[in-house]
């Protein structure tokens, strides 16, 4: 759940607005994928919540956001409550704005988090991704009335303390990312998602290169006369991926919950 707030928010970058959101989401990986010995996702967590944030200034925009896994109930071989934390925080510069050359940036990027599992009588197990630390161009665009928004990131990615199967350090990748947001529908509906295809020695799964995307659809409550300031939206999202849930590839969907401030 990230980034999907960015092709909005390069909208509202050409009014200097600031805006965030929070979700909710259900997952329902652990019923899609749970098969022993297989595609195993029953450790997976069922919800997940994300605070989304963007502020512009007069030398471009920066956009953190937090991802939060929880697991509800007892489940084989895992805890409860929370289980993971992940986030983002990404700075794009643009010191030409107004200028003809203003869909272009420079874009930095910092990504971590953490995960923990084990049972809470058989004792706790943390794991701490690796650092990554991203560096690289943007393009980004929009339709003239802003409800069709875009951007195409391509950056080296450094991921320290990574190494490949034979042991040697393999810190030094890239990584791509497109982000979309379209509204449609009398901005009844909007469709947004982002795509990333990047570089990662996996030596567990055998795997260098990771596909993610996750593309949202959501119904905006705010359009119903009279709930003008309802900022409501209910949707859903589709996570697919190869590589990323485990080795191959994995299609989770999630039903959700938005709130816009």
């Amino acid at each position: 759940m990230k980034k999907f707030f960015l092709s909005a928010a390069f909208a509202l970058l050409c009014f200097g607005a600031f805006a965030q959101n929070v979700q909710l989401h259900y997952d329902f990986g652990h019923n899609a994928y749970n098969k022993e010995g297989g595609k195993d996702l029953r450790s997976r967590a069922y919800l997940t919540t994300t605070v989304e944030m963007f502020k512009p200034d007069s030398f471009g925009s920066t956009f953190p956001f937090v991802d939060m896994d929880y697991v509800s109930r007892n489940n084989p071989g895992t805890t409860r409550g929370v289980v993971g934390a992940y986030w983002e925080i990404a700075r794009e510069l643009c010191f030409w704005q107004g200028t003809k050359a203003d869909w272009l940036s420079v874009h930095v990027e910092y990504n971590g988090g953490l995960n923990v599992s084990g049972d809470q009588t058989a004792g706790l197990k943390g794991l701490s991704f690796n650092n990554a630390f991203l560096a690289g161009l943007t393009y980004s665009g929009h339709s003239k009335d802003f409800r069709r928004t875009w951007s195409l990131s391509a950056m080296y990615k450094l991921i320290p303390k990574t190494l490949d199967a034979a042991g040697n350090k393999d810190y030094h990748n890239f990584q791509i990312t497109g982000v979309w947001g379209i509204n449609f529908a009398k901005d009844w509906c909007t469709f947004s998602g982002f795509v990333d295809f990047w570089r990662e020695a996996r030596p567990w799964q055998g795997t260098k290169y990771i596909f993610l995307s996750e593309p949202q659809f959501w119904v905006n409550f705010n359009q119903i006369k009279g709930w003008e300031n309802v900022h409501l939206s209910l949707g859903t999202e589709v996570e697919l991926s190869v590589n990323f849930a485990g080795k191959g590839f994995y299609a989770i969907p999630t039903l959700a919950a938005k709130w816009t401030f």
